[in-house]
């Protein structure tokens, strides 16, 4: 637990909810100290001073202080530089925030990620990519220690790019006699696309995708996230 006070953390806001009957619960994402979870005190209050500024995706920095598992918050000021999100790039930050709301750790600090968190929404705001959202998970599940094995299969062999191969989730790419021998097949070329970020050819990504998509769903214990399921039902419409 992290005691005492804390000044000037950059951070995001991943959710709000409703405590008692003026304040809020808000979950932070910060950049050195991790999730975070806080109270602030009164901010449901119409002349409340920070009540517009616990906005998700904006950048702000915060101050807090307490001990314990929910801390309270002292201040909160706006940062500034990144658009507001719209259309399916807000619904693609929501995304984002689900999974580090179910992911991540309480107070476990992932630099790494909260840098990799910022680009990613920048880079919404101009557009949505599909290789930013797999680009996300991919750094997310490495900062996790779930890394993926993507240049090389189970049997320390190098991933060839002809090949087929079923992924064993916590061993790795098992290399196919031929296609579609696995529920989970993917090609030599997606993984190794995949290894360096390349995500040009419309296949490969979807190829990626569909390996993305597995992996989530095993680390989420078979949770169904709520951005999935809306997403899921305006397709069906």
């Amino acid at each position: 637990m992290h005691r005492g006070k804390v000044d000037g953390q950059p951070a995001f806001i991943l959710h709000t909810y409703p405590f008692r009957e003026t304040s809020l619960i808000v979950e932070a994402f910060s950049r050195d100290y991790g999730r975070v979870a806080l109270v602030a005190r009164g901010a449901r209050r119409p002349r409340s001073p920070i009540r517009g500024l616990l906005m998700a995706f904006q950048p702000v920095e915060l101050a807090w202080s307490g001990k314990g598992e929910v801390l309270t918050l002292m201040k909160a000021e706006w940062v500034g530089g990144q658009p507001l999100l719209g259309g399916h790039a807000l619904f693609c930050g929501y995304y984002l925030n689900e999974l580090l709301l179910n992911l991540l750790p309480r107070e476990d600090p992932h630099e790494g990620l909260f840098m990799v968190y910022a680009q990613t929404l920048r880079r919404f705001a101009d557009g949505v990519l599909e290789a930013d959202l797999r680009r996300f998970e991919k750094a997310l599940l490495q900062e996790l220690g779930y890394g993926l094995w993507l240049t090389e299969d189970a049997d320390g062999q190098p991933v060839m790019e002809e090949g087929w191969y079923a992924y064993e989730i916590e061993r790795g790419p098992v290399r196919l006699a031929r296609q579609g021998q696995s529920p989970l097949c993917i090609s030599g070329r997606a993984l190794l696309a995949l290894a360096r970020d390349d995500f040009a050819e419309p296949r490969l990504l979807a190829e990626a995708k569909q390996l993305m998509r597995a992996l989530m769903a095993h680390y989420l214990g078979g949770e169904t996230l709520e951005t999935r399921r809306i997403f899921k039902e305006l397709q069906e419409l």
